[in-house]
């Protein structure tokens, strides 16, 4: 078992570190433990579970979460909601730069990635926290950090690949991922607001005091993103809606919003398709990978010797918890959090059950530390 072990390793990092794509490397290392180390009929097992990965119903929210993400990036709702934001944020320690995480914050619980949520919020925030004489190693990192509130808030579209992975309910995963991403705000404000008193000589003075009837007409331009929060999450929380629903009724909502700001036009319609196209393709096509090696796995008996091994060593959930945080922290030096998650999958779940660890608080463990991972250095 420990050659099969090494040999699957070796062959992972070899092709990783050869640049093949992700979803190659996860078919190829699949068809070498099927080759290699089973007599089982390897062309015909990869293409029954590439075709059953791929047309899981789960998955269909995907492109739709996805597409509203693509649809907002090009508004103008950034825009507005620093408008919304800044008079509230003034009067607090650090000033705007809580504008980074609110607005990360809100935009994360409309578009479903931590990509789209930095560079949407940052196109606006970080010109005008320089213009106007913030720290710009602190007003980037905030960014940074905050940013990583799309992989947790939901719609998180990693969520939805890990319930797909792991077979957990979506839906309970987005009501688990609320207070911890809430919570996580919070701590990231407390922060600039800890630095910001520390460090006053690298903050500038408040510009001007408003009140309060100017920071409630001022937040008129939030109602937009809070309809759009409040039609999306609310219809899952309710039970009005599945994902799949609500990603139909956001994609619907972001249209109407991009129609009303002017942003809809044709080119912008377009250029949203093609983008959520080629990043929904790109998800679907790791999953499938993922799924084949997970098989491959399970014909092995790598994961099972593994996770039997770990109970006659008497390891704790909470020493499994540590090695794991570690692992997930290295991984994300070098791949993308998404690909972090369907790369362990097949390896790690059967550890994860055999520990009796819930499924459901390890979703979000992992939806966090790979948080981490993503703000590891090469960011």
């Amino acid at each position: 078992m420990l050659l099969i072990a090494v040999v699957l390793i070796g062959s992972l990092a070899l092709l990783l570190v050869a640049g093949l794509w992700i979803a190659l490397t996860l078919l190829g290392v699949g068809w070498i433990a099927m080759t290699l180390f089973t007599d089982s009929p390897a062309g015909s097992l990869m293409a029954t579970t590439i075709w059953g990965a791929s047309t899981s119903w789960a998955l269909t929210a995907l492109p739709l979460f996805i597409w509203m993400g693509e649809i907002l990036f090009r508004t103008r709702i950034s825009e507005d909601m620093f408008r919304g934001l800044a008079p509230w944020m003034a009067p607090l320690p650090g000033r705007l730069m809580h504008c980074n995480v609110f607005g990360c914050g809100i935009f994360a619980a409309i578009s479903g990635s931590s990509a789209a949520t930095a560079a949407t919020i940052g196109r606006i925030t970080i010109p005008e926290l320089l213009k106007r004489g913030y720290d710009e190693p602190m007003a980037i990192g905030s960014l940074a950090g905050a940013g990583t509130l799309g992989l947790l808030i939901p719609p998180s579209i990693i969520m939805i690949v890990y319930g797909v992975a792991a077979d957990v309910s979506i839906a309970r995963l987005f009501v688990a991922g609320v207070l911890p991403g809430v919570m996580l705000m919070l701590l990231f404000s407390g922060y600039i607001a800890a630095w910001a008193l520390l460090n006053p000589a690298r903050t500038p003075p408040r510009e001007s005091v408003t009140s309060l009837g100017e920071k409630i007409f001022a937040a008129r331009h939030l109602i937009p993103a809070v309809l759009l929060i409040g039609a999306v999450i609310g219809s899952i929380y309710t039970g009005v809606a599945t994902p799949t629903e609500a990603a139909v009724i956001g994609v619907f909502g972001a249209l109407v919003l991009a129609a009303v700001t002017g942003s809809l036009t044709w080119t912008n319609f377009m250029a949203s398709v093609m983008g959520a196209t080629k990043t929904s393709c790109m998800i679907a096509f790791i999953l499938a990978g993922a799924a084949f090696l997970t098989v491959a796995m399970g014909f092995t008996g790598v994961p099972r010797a593994m996770a039997e091994w770990i109970t006659a060593q008497g390891f704790t959930a909470a020493h499994l918890i540590v090695v794991l945080t570690l692992l997930y922290i290295v991984l994300g030096c070098f791949i993308d959090g998404i690909s972090m998650v369907v790369l362990t999958s097949s390896v790690i779940l059967p550890t994860v059950r055999a520990a009796n660890i819930d499924l459901l608080w390890f979703g979000i463990f992992i939806v966090l530390v790979v948080e981490m991972a993503q703000i590891t250095p090469p960011v």
